[in-house]
This record gives C-alpha cells, structure tokens and sequence, in this order.
C-alpha cells in the first residue's frame, strides 16, 4: 500500500506537468496502460492472501479512477489552450477593407443588345423572343421567300429535316406575333441566328440578330426613316452622324431599302479607311414596309394596316463601336480581348 500512495503522488504529479496531448498520453500509458505500473498492482493481486484481496483491489481502483479523471482534466485544460492559441493566431480585425476580387463584364455582343433593347423600350418597342429551332413556314413561306430563293437551299441553311432547321434570322418571330396578336403593335426580336458559313474575320455560323416590326393603321416609310436615323444617332452617340438609304430588294418588304452610315473611323464621305473600303459609307441594316403577302399570311388585313420592319447585326455593330476586326474574337474567351470591355 506505501508503493500505491507514491505511485498516486508520482502519477498525479506527471499529469499536472504533462505539457502537450502527447505528453500527457505518455503518461497514461505508463500508468494505466497494460504494462503500466497500477495495472501491475492489479495483477499482483494474486500473491496476496484471499482475505487481503477485496480491500487492496478496491484501494488501487480508487487511485486509478482518481489518475483517469485527472487526466482526463488535464486533456481538456490541454486543448482548450490549443484552441485558445490557434483563434488568437487566426483571429480578424473586421474594421480591416475587405479583399479586392477581381469582377468580370460583359461580353461585347451582350452590352450592344442592351443597348439596342433600352433604345426600343425607350420608344415603346417591346422585346420578344422566339424557339431557335424552326419550321420551315414561319422561317420561310410566311415571309414571302419562294421556293426557289437560295436561302433556303441546303449549303445556306442547317436542316434537321425537309421542314425543321435552324432558324437563319429572327423574323419568324414577327410571324408568329403578327398570328396570336392583333395589330396595332411594335416589337423587337433579338437572339441568335444559325448559317452555313465557315468563320473568318467577317462571318460566322452563329450570330446575332436584331429585327424590330411596327404594324399600325397609318405607319409611313417617313416613320420607318425616322426611327433608324434617331437609333443610330443615339447608339454612336452623334448627333450629326449621317445616314442614307439605298433601295434594295427583300422578299418581305416592298419597297425595301438597305442602310449606311457614314464610316464611324475616319468619319465618312471624302474621307475613306480600310474599313469602308474607302467609300466613306458603312452598311449596318435592311428595312423595309412590310409586304401585304406577309401580312395576309397571318391575318392582318392590308387595306386596314401597314407596318415596316427592319434588321440589324448587334455583333457587326459591336465591331464597328469598339473596333474590332475579327467576329472570331468574340467566341475566343480571351481574357485579354474581354477584359477591355469591363
């Protein structure tokens, strides 16, 4: 019993100087692990007498209970330490600016849409979008194109089918707003539009259009002019800039006129760049009054209303506001070619 109170002494005083977990691990393996020196005395048991054993046994369990629970005191007192050292090393002044994370922009397509949808808003056009895949009578008859036109010939156009494809502009759109609404109305149709075109500097199989209808009881080519001459002017945002009108041809508009500006580079006529190919003069846009065979083919009676359309290339409008001399670089992801629009 004298050798169990010095090992209880000993014991108790090694795990209060225990230092670290592992430490004070050590010390529990050499107390009560199976060589260690109370679980010894317990196996020493048997050289006692039998009258002897039940009150040993019993005093070296109260010692070991009171080393057990001294050490498991001292783990906690232990980690929490730790803890405390590990938040005060890690702790964070909140009256410190937060990190700087760098932020992305948009692509230069999307911030032309948007400028294009906000001038149309402005003026009371709606936005309306429609399926990229289409059939071939709102993408084609409904608009007037013959059978024979070469847009709707296989090296032009991606077909599924003989009568469903990718449509290759937006007007279908119109079509199907001019066939569930009734007219007066004045919409604008953005998205993508899909052609049969290896990609170079100035074409690519996917793009972009915009196409804007106005159907109304007293709509005028006048009105048609006005609102292209104004959208321009406000896109380039200048006021002088030129505009002309030459007479075209469309299977969907009569009479149809193609649009020019004066070159945005070297600011037009008298002038000449490589970019207008030295005429001064920059082609952005068709238009046109609608043609009564489109309006008959949805309904819209054209002794009562008439209307004009229009269509421009927002990706060919980007290179034109920004510069940019190749289409390929808006499907690069070029940081470097996008980071300049942020």
């Amino acid at each position: 019993m004298s050798e169990l109170a010095q090992i209880q002494i000993a014991a108790l005083k090694a795990v209060e100087e225990a230092s670290s977990p592992e430490a004070l691990d050590l010390v529990r393996v050499r107390y009560l692990g199976k060589k260690g020196d109370l679980t010894s005395l317990l196996k020493g048991l048997g050289q006692l007498l039998a009258t002897e054993r039940p009150a040993a046994g019993a005093e070296i369990n109260v010692v070991k209970d009171a080393v057990q629970e001294a050490i498991s005191l001292r783990k906690q007192q232990l980690e929490q330490a730790e803890m405390d050292a590990r938040l005060s090393a890690q702790s964070i002044d909140v009256s410190l600016p937060g990190r700087a994370a760098e932020i992305g922009g948009l692509h230069p397509v999307t911030i032309v849409l948007r400028r294009i949808e906000a001038f149309f808003r402005g003026v009371g056009y709606e936005v309306v979008e429609g399926p990229e895949i289409e059939d071939d009578y709102h993408n084609f008859e409904a608009l007037n194109l013959p059978a024979h036109h070469p847009a709707r010939a296989m090296h032009d156009t991606f077909y599924f089918n003989p009568n469903i494809l990718l449509r290759t502009h937006t007007s279908p759109v119109q079509v199907r707003v001019m066939e569930e609404r009734k007219p007066p109305f004045r919409i604008i149709c953005p998205g993508r539009v899909y052609r049969v075109d290896q990609p170079d500097p100035s074409h690519l199989p996917m793009f972009h259009q915009v196409e804007g209808l106005l159907i109304d009881r007293a709509s005028s080519f006048a009105d048609l002019k006005g609102t292209i001459v104004e959208f321009l002017r406000v896109f380039f945002e200048r006021e002088d800039l030129q505009v002309r009108f030459r007479p075209s041809y469309f299977p969907f508009t009569e009479p149809s006129a193609e649009v020019d500006v004066q070159c945005v580079h070297c600011s037009g006529p008298g002038s000449g760049c490589r970019v207008c190919s030295s005429t001064g003069w920059l082609e952005v846009m068709g238009s046109g009054m609608v043609h009564p065979r489109v309006l008959e083919a949805s309904n819209i009676d054209p002794e009562e209303f008439t209307g004009f359309a229009f269509g421009m290339g927002p990706d060919r409008l980007a290179m034109l506001r920004y510069g940019v001399d190749d289409l390929r670089h808006y499907l690069d992801n070029d940081l470097r070619f996008l980071r300049q629009f942020h």
